[in-house]
């Protein structure tokens, strides 16, 4: 294993370990839910929007070692991001994951750690459900979203 791709899955062990951004956020002006019926991740996605920036954001659920990397990685990355700029990380995000990014976008910093689920398909749905919330959240709606229809 390179030293690189050690650094990523500590960093995967760390968040999931230790999430950022766990818990209720009380004053969340847009809450989402996300649900893996395969593996059986849940999460509920909190965000305080004003004047078009994430000024706050957590999560709360339970998912396996990669979905809870994921959505701190996530949390950490777009906190203070304009809408349109966390949408530009969704999709490289997706990209990435997916195994589609053609070029690494300043925009992935240390989400990079999220690349080597690529290879395993079934992973994919556990590293997406908190970016899916997110860009369902975004968009306000209301529908819980499931990675059974990805």
């Amino acid at each position: 294993m390179s030293d690189l791709q050690e650094l990523y899955q500590n960093l995967i062990i760390d968040h999931s370990r230790s999430p950022k951004n766990f818990g209720v956020l009380e004053n969340a002006t847009i809450k989402n839910r996300g649900v893996n019926p395969i593996c059986g991740d849940e999460l509920t996605l909190y965000l305080l929007e004003e004047d078009g920036i994430i000024k706050d954001v957590k999560f709360t659920g339970v998912g396996c070692a990669i979905s809870t990397a994921s959505a701190s990685l996530m949390t950490e990355t777009i906190k203070g991001k304009t809408r349109e700029e966390a949408e530009k990380v969704f999709d490289a995000v997706h990209q990435l994951i997916t195994g589609k990014l053609v070029e690494k976008p300043e925009v992935l910093g240390k989400l990079m750690a999220l690349k080597g689920v690529s290879a395993y398909p079934m992973r994919v749905k556990c590293a997406s459900l908190s970016w899916h919330a997110l860009k369902s959240a975004l968009h306000y709606q209301q529908e819980p979203v499931s990675t059974e229809h990805e």
